[in-house]
């Protein structure tokens, strides 16, 4: 592989992982020495300090390599980390954030018996969205986590509390276990 291909592919990798990656790991990816590793990372490296108009750079780490912004950068990421973010629920979002809600405290398996899909990405983006939280274990087997709504979903939903969500139809809710269970069957019988 050609010098500038095996750098190309340093600077993918480092950027990708977002952590400092060991040499040793780096070399075997390049399927090099660690010194010939070494030797293109410091190359990449003054590359990037020596170009003034590039944000990033390589930190040396104890013999691991991290890729992070230029100091003189951080100002403009205080901006970007200090501005409110903005998130959207999907329907599948919502659709676990509405269970979470009525089922609180409730495991990601009875999410996943409930929606016949697995839930980990849901729960993990409700959670970094502050609208979910682990609310502690079961007392299981396993010991499973048990997940439940935030103050901050109160206040996104602008409820003062779980009563005052809205009550479902019985009716309705048989409706929708009916409806589950001939999803579930189709999938069984395909």
């Amino acid at each position: 592989m050609e010098k500038n291909k095996m750098k190309a592919v340093l600077e993918s990798v480092l950027f990708t992982m977002g952590e400092s990656v060991d040499t040793g790991r780096l070399s075997k990816v390049l399927e090099i020495s660690s010194k010939e590793t070494e030797a293109l990372l410091k190359e990449i490296k003054q590359e990037y300090d020596e170009d003034e108009s590039r944000g990033v750079t390589l930190m040396e780490l104890e013999g691991a390599y991290q890729m992070c912004s230029k100091p003189d950068m951080y100002e403009w990421l205080i901006k970007i980390a200090s501005a409110p973010r903005k998130y959207t629920l999907t329907d599948s979002l919502l659709e676990t954030l509405s269970i979470i809600a009525y089922k609180q405290p409730v495991t990601k398996i009875e999410i996943e018996k409930i929606r016949g899909v697995s839930c980990d990405h849901a729960v993990n983006r409700l959670v970094e969205f502050d609208l979910v939280m682990e609310v502690g274990r079961m007392d299981a087997p396993g010991r499973p986590l048990l997940f439940g709504t935030t103050e901050q979903f109160l206040r996104s939903f602008g409820v003062t509390s779980l009563e005052d969500l809205p009550r479902m139809n019985t009716d309705r809710i048989e409706e929708f276990r009916e409806q589950a269970e001939k999803e579930v069957q189709l999938k069984l019988d395909i």
